[in-house]
Formats: C-alpha cells, sequence, structure tokens
C-alpha cells in the first residue's frame, strides 16, 4: 500500500512537471508570435517604429470622447435632445436620426432606451428598419 502511494505521488509529480513545462512553452510560444505580427517595440525598435507607436497613442488619446463614461447628466441632457427631435419628426430610424444630431447610433442607443423604458417613445419594426415616435 504504502508502494502505490509513493507511485501515485511520483506520477502526480510528473505530471505537474510537464504541465509547468508546457504552460512555459505556450507562453513563449505566443509572445514570439505576438512579437512577429506586431514586430518588436522593444529597445532596439528602430526611430521609425517608435515614432509611429507615438502618433498612434497620440491620435487615440486626442480623439473627441474616446474613454471615459458619460455623467447621468450628460446622459440625460442628451436623452431630452433626443426626445425633442424625436416629438418633431417621428417616424425616423435610428441612423437617421443620428445624423440628424450628428452623433452616432452608439452613442444614442442608452439615452433611447430609457426614453423607451419610461414610454416617453415606442416604436415600430424590427432592428434597423425601427423607426421611432413619441408616445
Amino acid at each position: 500500500m504504502a508502494r502505490q502511494t509513493a507511485q501515485q505521488d511520483e506520477i502526480q509529480s510528473l505530471v505537474e512537471s510537464f504541465a509547468s513545462e508546457l504552460t512555459a512553452l505556450v507562453r513563449r510560444t505566443t509572445i514570439e508570435q505576438l512579437q512577429q505580427a506586431l514586430g518588436d517595440f522593444s529597445g532596439g525598435s528602430t526611430p521609425a517604429a517608435k515614432r509611429t507607436v507615438r502618433v498612434v497613442r497620440m491620435g487615440r488619446s486626442a480623439k473627441k470622447g474616446s474613454g471615459g463614461k458619460r455623467t447621468p447628466e450628460q446622459v440625460h441632457a442628451f436623452g431630452e435632445t433626443l426626445y425633442a427631435f424625436i416629438k418633431k419628426s417621428p417616424g425616423q430610424r435610428g441612423e437617421q436620426i443620428a445624423a440628424a444630431l450628428k452623433t452616432d447610433v452608439k452613442t444614442m442607443r442608452l439615452p433611447l432606451l430609457r426614453l423607451i423604458a419610461d414610454k416617453k417613445v415606442k416604436t415600430k419594426g424590427q432592428r434597423r428598419g425601427m423607426t421611432y415616435f413619441a408616445a
């Protein structure tokens, strides 16, 4: 019986060793593949590559409205603007409303869902063909 326990312990040890070596190999391979796909931007990279990364980062952070959540007041204020437009121009689709308000459909989604939940706005149709009417 003690011999079986010793054998089981040895087998368990070998399995754990194999699993840890396999995990290390997968990590190393993944890192190498990412470096090949993205290019190596470590200390040995070229000045042009560093400049490219800097421009991309500046472009992303400088983009208006990127990152960060809207406050509940901002969502409510846009909801009121949205409601006024739907009341003035009933029967328009989301893309048409977004174009008229110079925004995108994704920005309108939360305020519009809240207006529908508050039963201020009714809908007709499905998906992209859905039209909106003031209740």
